[in-house]
């Protein structure tokens, strides 16, 4: 995995954009999905008091693979004989309870079956925040080195990279077509009924793309917007924000879920913001979400 240094400093987490700011950039989406987002105020300044290693790709099938066969770890998808979630062809999101765009959970669905084609170099998803918890746990072992999961405030201290814009590439949606895979025309042709929210181009890939496809941001990391929901350590607080610590944040002590960020290749642009929030169970496996890692110094 290649990494990239990031320096100490500080910045402004969380956003202050108001609903009706955000439905002037996004008029496609429902209002009272701009009435959902207290969780990323206040604005309040945190500050990395230490610099560290973040990797410069979300990990991949191959390295993910070359792990698993050399720890004998199973994935929590193959563990519980329940697996994940998969694009079908054939499933239509209109015919279930929760609508939701993919199939699962089911065996035939884990890291190593989505349900459309990857190759070694494309994000695994599909992956628990356990999961990414073992793959840190044994590389830490083998390497003598202290692999993690960025917390909150580490991931978006890396993804602004020194910006203070909706994503790091600038304020528009459609900046992300060059700086990243989220929900574009391309994707929009399997999925109709949600043409509407899609970018307005096409960014040349309807699933994951190979890591790195597209523009780094400005500190050399690629894929912090989209491509795979990317796994943090902290759990989630809708409240935590107001009593953020100044210095290196770590999130609440205690919670139910955990937190990931960044957004995936099929999801709108709206939710691929930097300041944007989401969460999930620790056993969660998606075909959306998948890790980036932290090597400390």
């Amino acid at each position: 995995m290649a990494f990239v240094k990031l320096p100490a400093g500080e910045f402004l987490m969380g956003s202050d954009e108001t609903p009706e700011s955000l439905a002037r950039v996004y008029p496609q989406l429902p209002t009272r999905r701009f009435d959902q987002l207290d969780d990323e105020g206040p604005v309040h300044r945190v500050r990395i008091t230490r610099s560290f290693w973040m990797g410069q790709h979300e990990v991949t099938v191959g390295q993910f693979r070359r792990f698993v066969e050399a720890s004998g770890y199973v994935p929590e998808s193959v563990a519980d004989r329940t697996g994940g979630y998969g694009w079908n062809a054939d499933y239509d999101p209109a015919t279930t309870k929760r609508g939701d765009a993919f199939e699962g959970r089911d065996p035939r669905y884990s890291w190593r079956n989505p349900g459309f084609t990857q190759s070694d170099d494309h994000p695994v998803v599909n992956v628990t925040w356990n999961d990414a918890q073992a793959l840190a746990a044994w590389l830490s072992k083998t390497e003598g080195r202290r692999y993690r999961l960025p917390t909150e405030a580490e991931w978006e201290y890396a993804c602004r990279a020194g910006t203070r814009s909706r994503y790091s590439s600038g304020e528009e949606p459609r900046s992300l077509l060059s700086a990243a895979n989220v929900f574009d025309a391309n994707s929009a042709r399997y999925w109709p009924r949600w043409q509407p929210m899609a970018v307005d181009g096409d960014d040349g890939y309807a699933f994951t793309a190979p890591v790195g496809s597209f523009a780094p941001n400005p500190w050399g990391l690629y894929d912090m917007h989209g491509n795979a929901w990317e796994w943090v350590a902290d759990w989630h607080g809708d409240k935590y924000y107001a009593q953020s610590p100044l210095d290196d944040p770590q999130g609440p002590v205690e919670g139910e879920v955990r937190v990931r960020r960044g957004g995936s290749w099929h999801t709108w642009a709206f939710y691929a913001r930097a300041a944007y929030r989401n969460w999930n169970a620790p056993d969660t496996r998606y075909t959306l979400v998948g890790i980036r890692l932290v090597r400390e110094d």
